[in-house]
C-alpha cells in the first residue's frame, strides 16, 4: 500500500496544479507544492499525527494541515474535489505533457475544445493549433517532443521510488520461512542504477522456494498475482508495478545473480567468452560444454574468475566496453557513496527549502561530512524572494553555527541563475564574497542551440561560478534537455576549471550517464550533489552515486571527495585566474 505520506504529497500537488490552471495565485499554488514535498519526505507517518502534529511539518499551516486531516479522516479533501469538478479531466491529463503548462493547457480547451493527449497531436498534425496566440511552430515542436518523453517513460517509475519497494520487499522477504537473509537481494536494471525501472526482479537462494513464494504473494503491497510458480512469481502492486521472484538453488547464486541482473549485451559478451573457453554460461552455473560438468556457480566473483575477468561493478554491466577493459585489467575503481567527503548543493527555508539552516547543517554533521555547502537562490528566481540582506544574514547565522560544528567546515554559497546572455544574479564584487557558487539555468528552456550553448559557456568562464548545476535542466518524464552543444559546454567547463554537477534529485540525475562518459573524455570534473530541499534530501547522494558510477567516475573525477585543501585550492584558482 502506498504510505498516507505519498497518498497526500500527490493530492497537494494536484490541488497545487489545480489552482494553476484555474489561474488561482501562484504564491498559493507554490505553498502546496512546498509542502507537498515536505509531507513527501516527512519520516513520521502522517496517518498517526493529529493537528498539532501536522502542522509541525514545515511548510504545513492550519489551513493545509486542516485539509490533511479532512483526507486521512474520510478520504477525501472537499476543495480539490470541487476543483476537479470545475476542471475537465482531459485538461488535467494535458499539463502531465512536458513543455505544456496548465494556462497553455486550459487555452487549448476553451479555444479548440482539445481535452486529451491523443486529440492534442492530432490538432497538431492537422495544423489547427497554427491561429492560436502562443502556439507557433517552436512551442508545437516542444509539445510532440513532450508527448514523445511520455510515452518513451510508460510505465517505468523513477530509480527512487522503485528502490524504496525492492528494499521493503527484500527486508519482509528476509523474514520468511526458507530464505537466507544473506542471499536475497534485488537485481536486474535497478541493481544496475538505471534512472528509470520497469520491472523489479527479486532474487532469493532457498531450498524451500514454495514457503517463500506463498510469503511474497502475502506481502501488503501485492493486488493481483501474475504467475505463481515454484522458480517464478510475478505480482503487480497497488501502484501497478510489477515485482519478480526468482528462488535459486543454493549452489547456484552466484550464477543466477550474474545473469538476471544483466544488462543482456552485458551478458552475450560473457557467454561469447565462455564459449571461446568451451564452457557454457546460464543461470545455474558455468558448465563444461562437453561434459556438463560444473565449473563454478557460488558467487558472481567465481563466474568471473572462470572467465578471466575480475568483478564487475553492476552500475558498468551496459556493453560499454567493461569487459574489454576487464580483460586488459583496466577497470576504474568506482566512486562510492563512502567517498564523498561533503555536499556543495543545498537549500534551506530561506529559500524554497523545507528546513531551517540549523537542522541542515546538523543533518550534514549527522552523515559525518567533512565540509557541507547551504547554496540557497539568487534573486532572479523571483518566486524565492531572495535579497541581499537577507543572505548576508544568513551568512552570519552560519559563521555563528561553525562554533558550535567544528568538525564541518561550513561554506556560504549560493544557487545563481543563468541569464539568457550567460549573466547572473549578482556582480562580481558581491560574489568574491561567497566561498562558492552554483550556477543553473532556471528559465527561457526553449532557446535555440547557438543561445544555449552560449549562455552556458560564458557562465563557465565567469571567474566566480565553481559549478554548473543540473547542466541540461532535464526532469526525468517532465521536462527534456535543453538543446545544447553539450561537447562544447563541456570543453570549457575543462578549460576553465568549473565542475559539471551530477545532480542526484531522483527527478534529475542531470548529467546522466552518458553525458557523464562524454565529459571525462574532455578532462571535465564533477560535483556529486544532493541538491537537497530537507534534511531527508541529503540521502539522495545514493543516486548521484550511482549514475556517476555508470559513467565511469572514480573518486578523483569528482570534487567532493578531495580533501577540504584540495577543494579549497580548486574553488580559488579561477578566482586567481
Amino acid at each position: 500500500m502506498a504510505r498516507p505520506n505519498e497518498e497526500v504529497e500527490a493530492l497537494l500537488n494536484e490541488y497545487a496544479d489545480l489552482l494553476a490552471i484555474t489561474g488561482g495565485d501562484a504564491f498559493k499554488a507554490r505553498a502546496y507544492e512546498k509542502a507537498a514535498r515536505a509531507v513527501g519526505g516527512y519520516h513520521t507517518d502522517i496517518s498517526r499525527l493529529d493537528g498539532k502534529g501536522l502542522r509541525e511539518i514545515p511548510g504545513v499551516g492550519k489551513s493545509i494541515a486542516d485539509k490533511v486531516e479532512e483526507y486521512l479522516r474520510t478520504g477525501h479533501m472537499k476543495t480539490v474535489d470541487e476543483r476537479r469538478a470545475a476542471i475537465p479531466g482531459g485538461v488535467r491529463e494535458l499539463i502531465t505533457i512536458p513543455t505544456l503548462g496548465p494556462k497553455k493547457a486550459m487555452l487549448l480547451y476553451e479555444e479548440l475544445g482539445i481535452s486529451s493527449i491523443d486529440a492534442l497531436v492530432g490538432a497538431i498534425e492537422q495544423d489547427r493549433l497554427r491561429d492560436l496566440k502562443g502556439f507557433g511552430r517552436k512551442t508545437q515542436d516542444n509539445i510532440l517532443h513532450g508527448v514523445e518523453l511520455m510515452q518513451q517513460a510508460g510505465d517505468r517509475i523513477l530509480l527512487s521510488a522503485a528502490t524504496d519497494i525492492a528494499e521493503e520487499t527484500v527486508t519482509a522477504l528476509r523474514e520468511a520461512t526458507g530464505c537466507d537473509p544473506r542471499r536475497c537481494v534485488y537485481a536486474g536494471s535497478l541493481r544496475r542504477m538505471r534512472e528509470t525501472i520497469g520491472d523489479i526482479d527479486i532474487l532469493v537462494a532457498s531450498e524451500e522456494p514454495a514457503a517463500v513464494m506463498d510469503a511474497f504473494i502475502a506481502l501488503p503491497h501485492t493486488a493481483e498475482v501474475i504467475a505463481h510458480g515454484e522458480k517464478k512469481t510475478s505480482v503487480r502492486t497497488v501502484k501497478g508495478l510489477q515485482l519478480d521472484l526468482r528462488v535459486l538453488p543454493p549452489d547456484s547464486w552466484g550464477a543466477g545473480l550474474q545473469y538476471f541482473t544483466g544488462s543482456q549485451a552485458h551478458n552475450i559478451r560473457t557467454r561469447e567468452i565462455a564459449v571461446r573457453k568451451g564452457l557454457k554460461l546460464s543461470e545455474y552455473g558455468l558448465f563444461h560444454a562437453k561434459s556438463g560438468r560444473r565449473k563454478a556457480a557460488g558467487t558472481e566473483e567465481e563466474i568471473y574468475a572462470a572467465l578471466g575477468l575480475p568483478w564487475i561493478p553492476p552500475t558498468l554491466r551496459e556493453d560499454r566496453g567493461e569487459v574489454a577493459a576487464g580483460l586488459r585489467g583496466e577497470l576504474p575503481d568506482l566512486v562510492t557513496e563512502a567517498d564523498l567527503r561533503g555536499d556543495l548543493h543545498t537549500h534551506t527555508d530561506l529559500t524554497d527549502g523545507l528546513s531551517s539552516l540549523a537542522d541542515m547543517v546538523a543533518a550534514a554533521a549527522g552523515r559525518g561530512y567533512t565540509y557541507y555547502a547551504v547554496t540557497d537562490h539568487a534573486p532572479k528566481l523571483y518566486m524565492q524572494r531572495m535579497t541581499d540582506e537577507k543572505i548576508l544574514r544568513q551568512r552570519e547565522e552560519l559563521r555563528a553555527l561553525a562554533a558550535r560544528h567544528r568538525k564541518l567546515r561550513l561554506l556560504h554559497g549560493t544557487e545563481l541563475n543563468i541569464d539568457p546572455d550567460g549573466e547572473v544574479d549578482w556582480p562580481g564584487e558581491f560574489l568574491a564574497d561567497f566561498d562558492l557558487c552554483v550556477a543553473s539555468i532556471h528559465s527561457h528552456f526553449t532557446l535555440d542551440r547557438t543561445a544555449q550553448t552560449r549562455r552556458l559557456i560564458r557562465a563557465c568562464e565567469n571567474p566566480y561560478i565553481n559549478i554548473i548545476g543540473h547542466p541540461t535542466t532535464r526532469q526525468i518524464g517532465r521536462r527534456p534537455p535543453i538543446d545544447a552543444d553539450l561537447d562544447a559546454v563541456f570543453e570549457a567547463c575543462a578549460r576553465t576549471g568549473t565542475a559539471l554537477e551530477i545532480n542526484s534529485h531522483p527527478h534529475r540525475l542531470d548529467l546522466n550517464d552518458e553525458h557523464i562518459l562524454r565529459a571525462k573524455h574532455y578532462g571535465a570534473v564533477f560535483a556529486i550533489d544532493s541538491d537537497a530541499h530537507s534534511t531527508t534530501h541529503l540521502a539522495h547522494t545514493r543516486y548521484g552515486v550511482g549514475t556517476a558510477q555508470r559513467g565511469w567516475l572514480t573518486p578523483d573525477d569528482v570534487i567532493n571527495t578531495w580533501t577540504w585543501q584540495r577543494l579549497k585550492a580548486f574553488l580559488s584558482r579561477k578566482r586567481r585566474g
